[in-house]
């Protein structure tokens, strides 16, 4: 079946599901404000551009997922080297480190969409490259590590457009429900990514699952062709005689001049650059909890279970107060969570933590996407998403190689052990740091702080 056909498909075939139980009456003590959010959300769900856009990320995030866990697995099992995972992170980091500038500030001067489908064609070709070299075993590992600086480009604009198109896509009144609905619909697809990842590579190894990536990232761009956008502001173009250099500053000036959001989006920084786990999974899966590839997908996935089912209830009732406070108390809840996995050698309690840890990370993921998208005039998001993923990137890809250096440096364990207390011991330092951020009660308080 073609994407021309089985888009509009699709799409009808969302429509039609039963949305409507956001009609259910709102607690007496709601405010006006969260009843018309509520009311809001079967319109939502009812617009096929919202739609599209929802189908055209979940495929292409689906293929992500399934590259990143059969790419760390396929190197640490021609390696057996915790470095070689370091590396893997570094690869994909550096080229974002140094692209992210540019790209936030083309994404603010050009089409969102078409810069979008170009970095998914493009990480598309990657999968191809990387389809290729798996039939090299490890004599391919360094041009694995190539075609990841490759791959880390086409993070560099994809990641930034795709955070700023949402407010292209929906009307100011639904953002904050579109947020929440989005985030629950890509950590679905994060779900099945990791499993379909675990068992494609034990069923044919890399060549399979690499090919599985690359359909779903073409398919993606293709998608994409089918969501209208609306007009964005035109403030930038309007000043070209401040060269990039000066478009760039602007940006950062914005974020420094906002103390909620830069002290929402370092949190997050350091946070999970300090404490996540992810990178090491597949030492545990293969050294301390013995559960081979099918059992790192799952892994994988028990985070993005839990992503799923905050999400699932933020969708639904959207928490509209004590957005500050609620996102520290998610984070320290996550460092705890991420503690106990690494203290755990019984499969099913790690498999419990680290969907708490996931569930957790949503209601983070849901405060901090919604006061950026809140805080940021149009013509200026694609600079300070550009930002926002440049601290994203650092916390998953620099934090893989911090981890993978800390379990070579001192073991597995202890390394994610010293990673849990100090994300612990952020969120502390963070609530002190930030006192703007731990007395945010609304998230239109960012417009103002």
């Amino acid at each position: 079946m073609s994407s021309r056909v089985a888009g509009p498909r699709l799409t009808r075939w969302l429509a039609s599901l039963p949305w409507r139980f956001w009609e259910r009456p709102l607690p007496s003590s709601s405010t006006d404000a969260a009843a018309a959010d509520a009311a809001a959300a079967p319109r939502l769900f009812r617009n096929p551009g919202f739609l599209s856009f929802l189908l055209a990320r979940m495929v292409a995030v689906c293929a992500t997922q399934i590259q990143a866990v059969v790419v760390a697995w396929q190197v640490y099992d021609l390696t057996r080297s915790p470095m070689a995972l370091a590396y893997v992170g570094l690869a994909q980091f550096l080229p974002m480190l140094c692209l992210l500038p540019v790209a936030g500030d083309l994404i603010d001067r050009f089409n969102r969409k078409h810069v979008l489908m170009l970095s998914w064609g493009a990480g598309a070709l990657c999968s191809a490259a990387l389809w290729w070299l798996a039939g090299h075993g490890e004599a391919g590992v360094n041009g694995v590590y190539a075609v990841l600086v490759a791959y880390g480009v086409t993070r560099a604009f994809s990641g930034p457009a795709m955070q700023s198109l949402l407010p292209q896509v929906v009307p100011r009144e639904q953002l904050a429900q579109a947020i929440a609905a989005n985030s629950m619909i890509m950590r679905g697809s994060a779900v099945g990514g990791p499993l379909l990842g675990g068992v494609l590579y034990a069923l044919g190894g890399g060549k399979l699952t690499y090919a599985v990536c690359f359909a779903g990232l073409a398919l993606g761009a293709l998608l994409m062709l089918r969501v209208p956008m609306r007009p964005m502001a035109t403030a930038s173009r309007q000043s070209p005689a401040q060269g990039f250099f000066g478009r760039f500053a602007e940006g950062i000036r914005f974020i420094r001049s906002r103390p909620i959001v830069l002290g929402t989006i370092s949190l997050d920084l350091f946070a999970v650059l300090l404490g996540g786990v992810v990178a090491l999974l597949p030492i545990y899966a293969k050294e301390v909890l013995h559960v081979g590839p099918t059992g790192l997908g799952m892994l994988r996935s028990a985070m993005a279970v839990g992503e799923v089912s905050a999400g699932l209830v933020l969708s639904m009732r959207p928490f509209q107060t004590h957005v500050g406070t609620r996102m520290l108390g998610a984070v320290a809840v996550f460092g705890l969570a991420n503690l106990v996995f690494s203290l755990s050698h019984w499969f099913w309690l790690s498999l419990i933590a680290l969907a708490v840890a996931g569930a957790a990370d949503m209601v983070s993921v849901y405060v901090r996407g919604t006061l950026v998208q809140f805080a940021t005039p149009d013509d200026m998001r694609g600079r300070v998403n550009a930002v926002n993923m440049l601290f994203i990137g650092s916390s998953n890809e620099l934090g893989e190689f911090r981890a993978g250096t800390s379990a070579a440096g001192f073991g597995t364990v202890p390394a994610a052990v010293l990673g849990a207390l100090c994300t612990l011991g952020v969120v502390g330092a963070w609530a002190w740091l930030f006192p703007q951020l731990r007395r945010v009660n609304r998230f239109e308080q960012a417009t103002q702080a």
